[in-house]
């Protein structure tokens, strides 16, 4: 069957890294990573991608990002999607593992494709102190990450690890965050190349299906997110 891909540009090392492991080589197409913050946007644009494949199955590498695909038609396709909430529970490998690493950490998650992004705490930080001053810069961005105790580092084997930690030591001292790494995986984005596609870890939308707000509920077992 012939088959694409559809992705973020967050998880771009990844998704490549984990192609090569399951060693397939379907196309991709990227979609910014900008467009989250934008969800009504980003169903548009994944819309429009989706309708210009020639591709009987699509794979759908990234989560439902504030149910931004709901709505989403998948027209001549078979579509493919992780039973994820967003991109972090994709490469710790399940929901369930992020509520157990944000209880214990309390954490604000990146990798090197979330510092590359468009819009970052990295990048928001370097314009808050080009505005404000380091010092305003700091107290402000303190107010609004005060909640997080933990920069946390999700290590799934790729890239210039220890580059990116130092890089993100001014804003984790600003903050007074801890700089920690979190122990991640690509086996996740790796079944999604090659099955099975178990209806438990992944929505299945069979050609001429419609994803629905009811498709998009997490059940996670002992955590009481639904």
């Amino acid at each position: 069957m012939k088959t694409a891909v559809i992705s973020c540009r967050t998880v771009e090392d990844e998704v490549t890294a984990a192609a090569a492991r399951a060693g397939v080589d379907y196309p991709v197409t990227w979609l910014e990573s900008g467009l989250h913050n934008t969800p009504n946007i980003l169903r548009e644009r994944l819309q429009e991608t989706l309708d210009g494949l020639d591709a009987e199955r699509v794979l759908l590498a990234m989560g439902y990002c504030g149910n931004a695909i709901s709505g989403v038609r998948a027209g001549e396709h078979e579509l493919i999607v992780p039973r994820v909430d967003d991109c972090i529970s994709l490469l710790l490998g399940s929901v369930e593992r992020r509520v157990e690493v944000s209880k214990e950490l309390s954490a604000y998650f990146f990798t090197e494709g979330w510092m590359r992004g468009e819009r970052n705490i990295w990048n928001e930080y370097l314009y808050t102190v080009e505005k404000y001053g380091e010092d305003m810069a700091d107290t402000i961005m303190e107010m609004m990450y005060s909640h997080y105790k933990t920069l946390a580092l999700l290590d799934c084997g790729v890239g210039d690890l220890d580059a990116l930690s130092e890089q993100v030591r001014p804003l984790a001292e600003a903050l007074g965050l801890e700089r920690k790494r979190v122990g991640a995986t690509l086996s996740y984005i790796e079944q999604l190349f090659t099955g099975p596609w178990d209806d438990e870890r992944f929505l299945v939308v069979p050609e001429g299906g419609v994803i629905g707000e009811k498709d998009l509920r997490l059940k996670v077992s002992g955590t009481g997110l639904q």
